[in-house]
Parts: structure tokens; C-alpha cells; sequence
């Protein structure tokens, strides 16, 4: 097993966001989670890449064994050299072009040399499709652009895990496929992948696992074929009826009606 959470439990003063939640991830998974807005999914992802401090649990990266709730700064660098983390919300510098954008975390945090980092980001860059885009700033990328940068730069450090968050989200519906292509790309590639996502066609058909939260725990675990056709629990049957309810719905309201044309 390259990564296993144990046990990880995180509360914001009284409010229990995640009551031990457990889970695992082999070399080159694609693990999609998945659940209902508010189920401690985005949360989970933060405490192990530490951009939230779990109350407590493990982490077991790479054979070595870390208690979240006492980790060491070091510690902390040591596992962040091997991961990498995509935003909902891109996160680039503005003031910054695209290829400036992918090296400057190589270059000021990694201390890789300037010929080597540009090296690096340009290769990145080709991997998503924006070499072309080097020179450009943010602010005139569209949406679906800016995020594969990001993930450009996640990718430029040479992870052995990428956590996505909510990758899409943020995008337009119709710059959203870019993006998934990209990351059905690297799944094709064989890069291990944990991602907080709502999208049900990236689960149903990219991913190679599902895990499903719910009110700050796992409710269901284990390939995305099983998951989608035979859920165990009826809390996920519920949850993905809805789902499905809810894309009848929105492409009933999305297609032109034909009554009265000739």
C-alpha cells in the first residue's frame, strides 16, 4: 500500500468534521471520493497534505508511519516533496507568466537550478497541452487553461501522489472536459491519483476505485465497476439516485424543445 490513512479525525471547536475516517491507496489508483457537500471530503484531503492539522489519526506513506496530530515540520517537507496538491481554485501567482508559474516552487522551494526547472516545467507544460501558453499571464487563460497549469506544476515536481480537489468546480460546464481529459491522461499513465470530486462520469469511468463519505465518515470502499453497479449500502443508493435524478433534470431543462418548429 503506497498511502494509508488511519483513523483521521478533525474538529473545529465543537463541531466534529471528521469522526475517524480510513482509508487506502495503491501505486497508480485512481481513487475518486465522493459524497454529499458538506461530508468532511475536502477536509480529509487537506489533514493529509497537512493544510489542515488533523485532532488525530495516522499517516503511512511510503513504509514510514507519521501521527498526524504530533508531526514534525520536517516531517511534514519530507512528505510534501513526494506529493503534490491541485486546487479548486488554480491558485497561480497573476503577476507571474504560465512557465514562471510552474517553476517558481522548483526554483525557490526545491532549489533545482533555473536550466533544469524550466526544463522540468516545459515538459509539464507539453504533458496538459499549454507549452504554447508559456509565456502567457493568467489573467488571459481561460479557466479550464489556468487549471491545467496547475496541475502542470503539481506534475513538474515529480510526485508519487497527486490529491485533486474538486478540480472542476470552479469551471464553466463547458471547460470542464479539458480538464477531466487531462487527468484521464495521467490515469493512462499510471499516476496514483486522490481526488475530492462531483463528477460521476470521471468515477464511473476513470477512476479504478470509489470512496463513498458521508457526515465525517467512510460509508463505502472498493472498485468504481461495484460501486456503480451493485452499492452495498442504502445510504449510497440514495446518494447516487439523486445524482441521477439530478443530471435527468438538468439535461431535460438543457435541450431545445422541438414543439411548434417545422
Amino acid at each position: 500500500m503506497m498511502l494509508e490513512a488511519l483513523d483521521i479525525k478533525k474538529s473545529f471547536g465543537e463541531l466534529e468534521v471528521l469522526k475517524g475516517v480510513s482509508i487506502g491507496v495503491e501505486k497508480g489508483d485512481v481513487a475518486a471520493i465522493l459524497g454529499p457537500s458538506g461530508s468532511g471530503k475536502t477536509t480529509f484531503l487537506r489533514c493529509i497534505n497537512f493544510l489542515e492539522r488533523a485532532s488525530s489519526g495516522t499517516l503511512i506513506f511510503d513504509g514510514e508511519t507519521f501521527d498526524l496530530a504530533n508531526i514534525t515540520k520536517k516531517q511534514i517537507a519530507e512528505i510534501r516533496r513526494k506529493t503534490a496538491f491541485v486546487f479548486q481554485n488554480y491558485n497561480l501567482f497573476r503577476n507571474k507568466t504560465v512557465l514562471q508559474n510552474v517553476t517558481e516552487g522548483l526554483i525557490v522551494a526545491r532549489k533545482v537550478p533555473k536550466a533544469e526547472a524550466r526544463e522540468k516545467a516545459m515538459d509539464a507544460l507539453r504533458r496538459v497541452g499549454m507549452a504554447e501558453k508559456a509565456d502567457s499571464y493568467p489573467h488571459e487563460l481561460s479557466g479550464g487553461q489556468q487549471q491545467r497549469v496547475a496541475i502542470a506544476r503539481a506534475l513538474a515536481t515529480d510526485p508519487e501522489i497527486i490529491f485533486f480537489d474538486e478540480p472542476t468546480s470552479a469551471l464553466d460546464p463547458e471547460l470542464i472536459g479539458e480538464v477531466l481529459g487531462v487527468m484521464r491522461k495521467l490515469a493512462d499513465e499510471g499516476m496514483t491519483m486522490l481526488v475530492v470530486t462531483h463528477e460521476m462520469g470521471f468515477a464511473k469511468n476513470v477512476s479504478s476505485k470509489v470512496i463513498f463519505m458521508d457526515g465525517g465518515v467512510v460509508l463505502e470502499e472498493g472498485s468504481s465497476a461495484e460501486f456503480f453497479s451493485n452499492p452495498h449500502g442504502e445510504r449510497t443508493r440514495e446518494f447516487l439516485r439523486t445524482i441521477l435524478e439530478r443530471d435527468e433534470e438538468n439535461s431535460s431543462v438543457t435541450e431545445t424543445p422541438t414543439e411548434g418548429k417545422e
